[in-house]
């Protein structure tokens, strides 16, 4: 009897998960392909994304969505010099298109099915690895679906941006250290899990970098099933090594990136943190609507520069064509905004704030999600599933009134659940969710709306997760 018992349970979790993966996918599909498909538009970084994948492709920022993308017949490879995990995505789709007849072709469908097949395959890790009964892990995936599917993130499954992979690397870690606490190879297959999604969130862009110690921390505290000792201690270092080891040979296989003052990158993302600053500086800081000399002051920047306020790298009439720009280059540092911030808390408040509302609009207003054949306007957008970026525009408006709040409301449960797996996996969705932030508010002033998607989603996940409230009659088949 003792034996069969698990064989019973086994099985009926088997069925459940596989129900779960079944009717996600399905309706991933519908909602990606019926009536059209729907994508989102490359921003002008694009070329990114499709360089890793084998296809060399420059262009501006696009109104419409390029369901395919072609090398051009006699251009070269190009070389990356920028690491995105959907690139890999993108690189398997190519592969998997030239298996159907689309021999070096990135058919955003493929990318999108492949990206569907890997979200439900998340989602069904997490209602597997969840301490509820199976009703209420039921209620969970209902909600994960309409965060997953909601029209301010599907989009990105099929599309030549970064945040995409950031998604499904974060739902594959949630699920993976859930599955981890369980018993026998469902904790072994929670530790491949987590290691996958691991990768892919970490290395999703240069901003995902700092999930990497969160992730660490979090492998640590979860107790993969009946390990104890050093059994238990060794699982972890071998996850943590693995994902710290590919990580850095990741990191390593792109080309350094030239950055504009000629000089070659050392590490991820040294080649914009000139433009990342300077952007920060006058469009955070200097920016037309506060003490602006008293600004450049501070920031020890000469009172010309008045005249650049509110304008950004990009701009018509940048800073960087001053002549007077390069005496001046050594003051455009992070540490000079950090220290600006630090010493003026009232401006720093007023930035987050700004950055609150954006997390909260959720969507940005220029990216596409029809190719031009589908006969819509350029830039429309389509709003099939659009509860959850519909309720947080409500609050948008409300700033940090609104995003604190649900902080309090994660990290209060994170609290309640903290001797389990579910504990760790809502500090882990929380930590990433404030650190992205943060990075997003301060550390560079444009498409703040877009760069705040990866916190909003991470946070939107935590919120599903601590909804339920376990009871005493709560049984998880383990």
């Amino acid at each position: 009897m003792k034996l069969e018992v698990p064989k019973r349970r086994l099985g009926a979790e088997a069925k459940l998960g596989i129900g779960v993966f079944g009717t996600s996918f399905a309706l991933f599909v519908l909602r990606f392909l019926v009536p059209r498909p729907v994508a989102m538009s490359n921003n002008g970084d694009g070329g990114r994304v499709l360089c890793g994948a084998g296809i060399t492709w420059k262009g501006l920022p696009e109104a419409f969505v390029h369901l395919a993308y072609t090398p051009v017949p006699g251009v070269p490879p190009c070389r990356p010099t920028y690491l995105l995990t959907q690139s890999w995505l993108a690189d398997l789709a190519v592969r998997i298109g030239g298996l159907i007849g689309l021999p070096g072709t990135l058919s955003l469908v493929v990318l999108g099915l492949l990206s569907s097949v890997i979200a439900a395959a998340a989602i069904a890790a997490i209602v597997l690895g969840l301490p509820y009964s199976r009703r209420a892990r039921l209620a969970v995936a209902a909600g994960l679906l309409l965060v997953v599917a909601d029209s301010a993130f599907f989009g990105y499954f099929a599309a030549v941006l970064g945040e995409g992979a950031a998604f499904l690397g974060v739902l594959l870690v949630a699920g993976g250290l859930l599955l981890t606490a369980r018993e026998g190879r469902w904790s072994y297959a929670g530790m491949a899990v987590t290691l996958v999604g691991g990768v892919l969130a970490v290395n999703a862009k240069v901003q995902t970098l700092t999930i990497l110690p969160i992730l660490a921390l979090a492998v640590l505290l979860v107790r993969p099933g009946t390990l104890r000792g050093p059994k238990r201690w060794a699982a972890a270092v071998l996850v943590i090594g693995a994902l710290g080891g590919v990580t850095l040979a990741a990191q390593q296989s792109v080309e350094p990136a030239r950055a504009p003052d000629g000089t070659y990158s050392e590490f991820p993302g040294d080649d914009s943190r000139e433009i990342n600053v300077v952007n920060s500086i006058f469009l955070n800081i200097v920016d037309g609507k506060h003490d602006t000399q008293a600004d450049l002051a501070e920031l020890g920047l000469p009172p010309s520069f008045a005249q650049y306020a509110g304008n950004g790298w990009w701009h018509p009439h940048p800073v960087t064509m001053d002549p007077l720009y390069p005496r001046y280059r050594g003051q455009m540092t992070r540490e000079n905004v950090v220290a600006y911030f630090t010493s003026h808390p009232g401006r720093t408040l007023e930035v987050l704030n700004r950055a609150a509302t954006d997390q909260l609009t959720a969507r940005p207003d220029y990216l596409g999600s029809f190719d031009q054949e589908a006969g819509f306007a350029p830039h429309a957008q389509e709003y099939r599933v659009p509860v959850v970026s519909w309720l947080t525009g409500l609050l948008s408006p409300l700033g940090l009134f609104a995003l604190v709040p649900i902080w309090l409301f994660v990290l209060v449960r994170a609290w309640t659940q903290r001797r389990g797996a579910l504990g760790v996996v809502l500090a882990f969705l929380f930590a990433v969710s404030l650190t992205q932030f943060g990075a997003a508010a301060v550390g560079d002033g444009i498409e703040g709306i877009k760069h705040q998607s990866v916190a909003l989603f991470t946070i939107l996940l935590a919120v599903v997760l601590a909804i339920p409230v376990r009871r005493r009659d709560d049984v998880q088949a383990v």
